[in-house]
């Protein structure tokens, strides 16, 4: 069967179709798409669709697996590696964020395989068409057949923004079959069925293709879809077909500068043609047309000095390169350029152009040498200083500061044979310092003439040189100082044996003054440090002479070694001083002879185990120390009998016991050791040995030999400690109870002021003269009579602070007209009635009737007698003031009785 397909173009319909709703964010939430099964890195798979109400929205698009798949800020959909996709569908999340508002739609993508062809023989083909087309096994039961012939489509271009109408008629595709069956015609892919979708529809019925909107060559430069034939049944009755759309580039791009500043740097001095610096611009248009081809520029150059063409740009590759010479940074720093670009290949009538500014920095190079202010700079410095800056050396450049064409290197030509000088550069002032860093002795040199040449970090540039004011002279004079005096040799070295006796002579340590050229005395001795105070020196000749006797075993005496420090002064202004170290190397005599180590041991009191191991320590070295002989003495007789003694080393000896069984207890055992030395030296130590039960491991098990030891001194002076700590202890607790128990007395005699009608006038008290209240007048309450009138109250005042009614306690009451002589009787008898009172207040109740004084405004209780003749004084006042004045009131009122 001959398959034929017609293609007819037709003309666009204008028609225009606004979308008055709008939602931004993907049109579906699940893609499908169908790709081949071999995916290449780097290959567009498929187009999202991202519809923006606000076209200024910056959407950037993001994949879930970045690793396999990439999403173009267009919203093509790229792999990212190579790989072959399983036969289950493949599935993805595709996001997009704005990049201002942060706010993010998601959209789930299914990538579906292709069916796979495999090389299956004619049978199984034919058993697989049986199932999913129906059709071809009517084709194939046929004798006669032919195989199918596929479409063949040649692309297809279609400009990009055109104007439509749309949807505009692209071509019209058609199948021979559709005669004898009704066909149905589909498209699929990015741009139909695929993201982004809706861009081209197919009539079903009659197969015409069309565009529904502008296309943009920027975002999708062509579009790959496929062509479906089909019956009413959905059974295909033609291969699929490939078609491709080529969007056709249209100038609507202007050159875009990856910049907008460039900054770029050329050395003064430079030649024509040096390379400046290259801009770069960039067209959205096809680069392969002229609407992508760029040409460059130079609109204006600022400042136009010394040229106003300083600089070209190749008009291809955007290369800055000078064209004229005369480039100086100290009178031009910076050139400004505007650069154009303009597509077209530069046509400035059909064109597109933008423009960006080129900012050329002209940087220094070294054309310009130090040079020194002055000829000749002069400083001074005392003798035996360093790290002293002696002189300031000032230069000018005039090179770009602080770079290294003006940073500024002295370097020291003569005058220096000995490196006393070094010359360091100031990092701000570029100013050198000259800075002695060895000591200058002024009786060996009194001047120095130093030659000083300056340079730049860099060398100068080609043919430049360095003029005389390159090189100076630095005159530096030495100040003579007064040095400190030295001691020779130092430390000096003495081998003295020990034993020398005080007040012999030991050496003499003299020191020698550097300065020679001032008037001084001679120099004076003394001494600084004796950690033993064995020796003593002459302040004049430096005579160093013993005071005590030297002693090699002292603890001031390390490895044999004794060292003394001693001090020379002299009087110069100031006055300085100087120290030298005597070394003292003390040769050994045998003054010292051995003694016992341990002084106390413990045995068994049978043979076996009784052995004990001594050593002889001698503070003596050799020859004068060991080996040692052990011996026991002769008497007493005892000791040879009970004990013997055998050496098992030149240091160590055996001790043990001579007879079968000693009662155990505490035993002294002389023991004579003599050294080695010549003459011998010997001594007789005590050991005390303690004797005691032993178990078969020969351990003490008598308890009774620690009684029968005793107790030390320490630890009775503890014992007596504890008990006397202890009897403080309860002394102090005694002392505390009896306090306790006179505190609870006393808070049991203590009444409530309020139940106590006594107690309201030693309130008065407060009010009182002090010291003279303590002077108890009786006379003035036994002689009423002499007492002033004036200070009598008048009637009816009571005093505030009365107390309410209550029962009284038994004092003596007196008749209801009393003798004035008798008051001192009722006072007496008032006080010891207080006194045998369990109720009164500690004090004696005396108090009561205190004097109180002159001068208070409420008057004084004297008043109370101050009437020369009682009869005439009116105290009937007193029974208004309360049952507290009640006895006052029946001794004084009541008329003439």
């Amino acid at each position: 069967i001959l398959h034929k397909f017609c293609l007819v173009f037709q003309a666009p319909i204008k028609a225009t179709c606004e979308d008055m709703s709008c939602k931004t964010g993907f049109p579906e939430d699940v893609h499908s798409a169908v790709v081949s099964r071999s995916v290449h890195g780097g290959q567009p798979l498929l187009n999202v669709r991202f519809q923006s109400c606000d076209g200024n929205k910056k959407i950037h698009f993001g994949s879930s697996e970045p690793e396999d798949f990439r999403v173009g800020e267009d919203g093509v959909v790229y792999a990212e590696r190579s790989f072959q996709l399983s036969a289950e569908p493949t599935e993805f999340v595709v996001s997009a964020q704005d990049k201002e508002t942060q706010q993010e739609w998601q959209m789930r993508v299914k990538l579906t395989p292709e069916p796979a062809f495999t090389g299956a023989s004619e049978k199984d083909q034919r058993k697989i068409e049986e199932i999913i087309f129906p059709w071809q096994q009517y084709k194939h039961s046929s004798p006669l057949k032919r195989q199918k012939r596929d479409w063949v489509i040649p692309p297809i271009n279609l400009p990009e923004n055109s104007k439509g109408p749309f949807p505009q008629e692209l071509v019209r595709i058609r199948s021979d079959r559709d005669k004898s069956l009704s066909l149905r015609y589909s498209v699929t892919g990015p741009g139909a069925d695929q993201p982004p979708t809706g861009i081209f529809i197919i009539n079903p019925i009659s197969g015409q293709l069309s565009v529904t909107k502008p296309l943009d060559r920027e975002q999708i430069a062509s579009f790959h879809l496929r062509a479906h034939a089909v019956d009413v049944n959905g059974n295909q009755v033609e291969n699929p077909i490939d078609i491709v759309i080529n969007v056709i580039d249209m100038n609507d791009n202007r050159p875009e500068f990856l910049h907008q500043v460039w900054n770029g740097t050329v050395p003064e001095g430079s030649k024509p043609g040096t390379y400046v610096m290259t801009v770069t611009a960039i067209d959205a248009d096809d680069p392969n047309a002229q609407n992508g081809m760029l040409r460059y520029r130079i609109l204006s150059q600022a400042p136009s000095s010394p040229s106003p063409n300083m600089f070209t740009i190749n008009n291809e590759t955007g290369d800055i390169i000078t064209v004229a010479a005369g480039l100086d940074r100290e009178k031009v720093q910076q050139y400004t350029l505007i650069i154009q670009a303009t597509d077209m290949e530069g046509n400035p009538t059909y064109g597109l152009s933008n423009t960006a500014t080129a900012v050329i920095a002209v940087t220094d190079v070294n054309d310009n040498p130090p040079e020194f202010t002055a000829m000749t700079f002069y400083g001074e410095v005392p003798e035996n200083r360093v790290d002293v800056i002696v002189a300031n050396l000032t230069v000018t450049d005039k090179d770009q500061p602080h770079t290294p064409a003006w940073n500024a290197v002295y370097r020291m030509t003569g005058g220096d044979p000995t490196g006393r000088f070094t010359i360091l550069t100031d990092p701000n002032s570029n100013d050198g310092l000259v800075t002695v860093v060895k000591p200058i002795d002024f009786e060996t040199n009194r001047m120095f003439v130093l030659t000083v040449a300056a340079e730049n970090q860099v060398p100068l540039a080609k043919g430049i040189q360095h003029p005389p004011q390159s090189t100076a002279t630095v005159s530096i004079t030495v100040i003579d100082v007064n040095e400190s005096p030295y001691f020779v040799p130092n430390p000096k070295l003495v081998r003295q044996e020990e034993g020398l006796l005080a007040g012999s002579m030991l050496t003499t340590f003299t020191a020698q003054d550097p300065d020679r050229y001032m008037q001084q005395t001679s120099l004076r001795y003394s001494k600084l440090s004796d950690p033993a105070n064995w020796l003593k020196i002459d302040p004049v000749n430096g005579q160093i002479t013993t005071t005590a006797v030297l002693d090699r075993e002292s603890i001031y005496v390390q490895n044999n070694m004794y060292n003394a420090t001693f001090l020379a002064s002299d009087n110069g202004i100031p006055p300085m001083s100087g120290t030298g170290t005597l070394q003292i190397y003390l040769l050994d005599i045998n003054d010292n002879a051995p003694q016992v180590h341990p002084k106390e041991a413990t045995t068994c009191e049978t043979l076996q185990p009784n052995a004990i191991n001594i050593t002889a320590v001698d503070p003596d070295i050799d020859p004068n120390a060991g080996p040692f002989a052990f011996e026991l003495p002769d008497t007493p007789a005892s000791i040879k009998r009970n004990w013997t003694i055998v050496r098992i080393s030149g240091d160590h000896a055996q001790l043990s016991l001579r007879i079968r069984f000693l009662e155990a207890g505490i035993y002294d055992v002389p023991i004579v050791i003599t050294d080695s030395g010549n003459p011998h030296a010997s001594s007789t130590s005590l050991l005390k040995v303690k004797v005691c039960q032993c178990d078969l491991n020969g351990d003490c098990t008598d308890v009774d030999r620690i009684v029968g030891a005793g107790l030390g001194t320490g630890a009775i002076i503890a014992i007596l400690l504890c008990i006397i700590i202890l009897l403080i202890l309860v002394l102090m607790f005694v002392v505390w109870m009896k306090r306790r128990d006179k505190e609870r007395q006393a808070k049991q005699l203590l009444i409530d002021p309020e139940d106590d009608v006594r107690d309201n006038i030693l309130k008065y008290d407060e009010e009182g003269g002090g010291e003279e209240d303590q002077d108890y007048d009786l006379s003035q309450l036994q002689q009423p009579d002499t007492v002033e009138p004036d200070a009598i109250k008048p009637v009816g005042i009571r005093r505030l602070d009365e107390r309410p009614i209550h029962a009284e306690p038994q004092y003596p009451v007196r008749s209801a007209a009393p003798h004035p002589g008798d008051i001192g009787d009722f006072i007496n008898e008032g006080l010891k009635a207080a006194d045998n009172d369990p109720t009164a207040p500690p004090y004696d109740s005396l108090l009561v009737f205190d004097y109180e004084g002159s001068g208070s405004t409420a008057g004084s209780l004297s008043s109370l007698n101050s009437s020369s003749s009682g009869g005439e004084q009116d105290y009937d006042y007193l029974n208004d003031w309360g049952p507290r004045f009640k006895k006052l009131a029946d001794m004084y009122g009541g008329g003439d009785d």
